[in-house]
């Protein structure tokens, strides 16, 4: 699978919030993640766990840059995660703890995440599939960028392992 993310410092979360529901975003829920990352030979690979949910393993791979990136990814249960990195043994990189606002408009996931010892961020997800080309998904997250862009401040190039590694 893949999809077409985005992700910049959020310096109004009030504001950001306020357009999201102002272009038909809904609220999909108030989402309390444990991001426990990996050390592995290729990608990146966190275990996530969401109060309430099961736990998913998502192993991904994403450049880091800070405007529009294409990330891969696959999602894979704890069974199926046991049996495929035998995980119990894999050294841990970094733990990410954060608050997501999860709002969905159409087939893009945006997130309005607090993140322990970052601060406020928002990142959009835009699933490609057949129905969602990928120059369509960059085109709408292109969109979303400029009409949120009164909230943000500077784009992200990395992951939030990245920069709570550089603190």
């Amino acid at each position: 699978m893949q999809n077409v993310e985005f992700k910049a410092e959020l310096k109004d979360v009030d504001l950001a919030r306020s357009i999201c529901i102002a272009l038909g975003a809904q609220l999909a829920g108030i989402l309390d993640q444990t991001d426990t990352y990996y050390v592995v030979s290729q990608g990146r690979l966190k275990k996530r766990e969401t109060v309430g949910e099961p736990a998913e393993w998502i192993l991904y791979e994403r450049p880091d840059a800070p405007g529009n990136k294409i990330s891969r990814f696959k999602i894979y249960s704890e069974d199926e995660a046991l049996q495929r990195f035998g995980a119990a043994s894999l050294p841990v990189r970094v733990i990410v703890k954060k608050v997501r606002e999860l709002y969905m408009l159409g087939n893009v996931r945006i997130h309005l995440d607090t993140v322990d010892g970052l601060g406020s961020f928002l990142e959009f997800e835009a699933m490609v599939s057949p129905r969602q080309n990928e120059a369509e998904c960059q085109k709408e997250v292109t969109r979303l960028r400029k009409e949120l862009s009164p909230a943000l401040g500077e784009a992200i190039a990395v992951g939030y392992a990245d920069m709570l590694e550089a603190d």
